[in-house]
């Protein structure tokens, strides 16, 4: 399968998780992403055999499936959200900008970084153009917000660099990231029950864009070119407007189909570049 069609799967799946936590916002973020995590590992359980990683492969997994949803979560605890959140949308530019700072032989070409830039502008518009109510104020949460996307930028590349590992493996990263955030909602969040609808789309979440989008990823950035696997990535922000929109049952507009022009340009353009 070529890693681009893995990229897109991932982003499919991560496309539904602003849907999936609207439905579940009464829930606390620690509590909601420490089940999905620990659920999304379960199909990976039967591999455990794979999951013998070094220690520094390991700190490399947490610092990235945890480590960005941790300093996510206190952004948007600290920072107005819609701010906050085009903050964390900058780690797909990331990726095109530390590709050839991380990845031997890689190089930074114009079309990269165009294409980069043009993904975020869409990104913005996409972000920003929902009816969003914007707050034009400092918080520190931008700077946790920008360590998110950093978090996940430094980990999507340096698993490139680590001693080659099994994609099994996520599941270990998963599960142990998973019993973190569960650690993180006993310390800092009220203790909540779930109700049996709540469990189903907790599962459906964990499955999905905070489990199987994990395998996939790992897939596409072990398989493909970075610079163009980050450019794509900016389908995740429109696509899961989009998905908002089709469950809210508001109309398209005009913002959108610039953010849509803008991204799905730059996707195009930068994954031929070579």
């Amino acid at each position: 399968m070529h890693p681009l069609l893995y990229a897109l799967g991932a982003i499919a799946l991560w496309a539904s998780l602003a849907s999936l936590g609207l439905s579940l916002s009464h829930l606390p973020p620690f509590l909601l992403t420490g089940l999905a995590l620990v659920i999304g590992s379960v199909p990976a359980w039967p591999l455990v055999r794979q999951w013998k990683v070094p220690p520094r492969t390991l700190a490399l997994g947490l610092s990235g499936l945890f480590g960005y949803h941790f300093l996510l979560f206190l952004a948007l605890r600290l920072a107005p959200p819609v701010e906050a959140n085009l903050v964390n949308y900058l780690w797909p530019l990331l990726i095109v900008v530390m590709a050839p700072l991380i990845l031997p032989g890689t190089r930074l070409r114009p079309v990269h970084l165009a294409s980069a830039l043009a993904g975020f502008a869409g990104a913005a518009v996409a972000i920003l153009g929902v009816g969003a109510e914007v707050q034009g104020v400092w918080s520190w949460g931008y700077l946790l917000a920008l360590g998110a996307a950093f978090s996940w930028a430094s980990y999507s590349l340096w698993t490139r660099r680590v001693p080659p590992f099994p994609t099994a493996a996520i599941g270990l990263f998963g599960l142990l990231s998973g019993l973190l955030a569960l650690t993180c909602h006993w310390l800092l969040e009220p203790a909540t029950e779930l109700s049996g609808h709540d469990w189903a789309l907790v599962t459906v979440m964990g499955l999905g864009p905070l489990g199987a989008a994990f395998f996939l990823w790992d897939k596409a950035l072990k398989l493909g070119d970075a610079r163009q696997i980050g450019i794509l990535s900016y389908l995740t922000p429109l696509a899961s407007t989009l998905l908002l929109l089709i469950v809210s049952g508001r109309p398209l507009t005009s913002n959108i189909i610039l953010a849509a022009a803008l991204i799905i340009g730059a996707a195009v353009i930068g994954t031929r570049a070579s």
